[in-house]
């Protein structure tokens, strides 16, 4: 998966990076900015989706499109698409733009719009990517969990870096009796659920 990230990708993926690094160093105001994971937890994502059970790969918070792109390699992998869901439509843009320059358009359905309002439309989900407004993640967690597999993955990222505001949603996930969890230090910290 890894060794053979295509061309386009990874140019796209390099464009972006350099973009966040400099959001990042001349202060961009924070919705401005693309806010996107680093390149450890791409990785990170795209192995476990590879390794997912049989269902739908959906992605909550779109931004630019770069941990859509490391989720595809797993798509590619497996032979699936992503349904990935952005509220902001200025960045629903970027993210169009990311994935035509990628060349990845085929392997992405991106919904422009809540994903509280769709995610019960998914059905069976193995592997969600959460990486929004932190003030959804628990909504957002009580949605996907019902629709997890057996099996079924999710990540949601910042589980350290924000773990003040996000405290409550990892204290629900470490004691919900429908998941195993835990909290691994990679990137900003991902809060790992695997359905029972």
């Amino acid at each position: 998966m890894f060794h053979h990230i295509p061309d386009r990708t990874q140019n796209r993926m390099r464009v972006l990076e350099q973009i966040d690094i400099a959001d990042r160093a001349d202060g961009t105001p924070r919705m401005e900015r693309l806010r996107q994971i680093p390149p450890e937890t791409g990785r990170f994502i795209a192995i476990l989706a590879a390794a997912a059970p049989v269902g739908a790969v959906i992605e909550v918070g779109t931004s630019a499109g770069y941990s859509a792109l490391w989720l595809t390699l797993a798509c590619q992998t497996t032979g699936r698409t992503l349904t990935t869901f952005e509220i902001l439509p200025e960045k629903a843009n970027l993210a169009r733009d990311t994935f035509r320059a990628a060349g990845v358009e085929h392997l992405v359905e991106l919904v422009e719009g809540d994903a509280l309002e769709h995610i019960a439309d998914i059905g069976e989900v193995a592997f969600c990517f959460l990486d929004a407004e932190k003030e959804v993640y628990a909504d957002c967690y009580e949605a996907v969990v019902p629709n997890l597999v057996p099996g079924g993955l999710l990540v949601a990222d910042n589980a350290i870096n924000h773990r003040h505001t996000l405290q409550p949603m990892i204290d629900r996930a470490l004691d919900d009796p429908r998941v195993d969890s835990l909290v691994v230090p990679i990137g900003k910290g991902e809060l790992v659920c695997r359905k029972l």
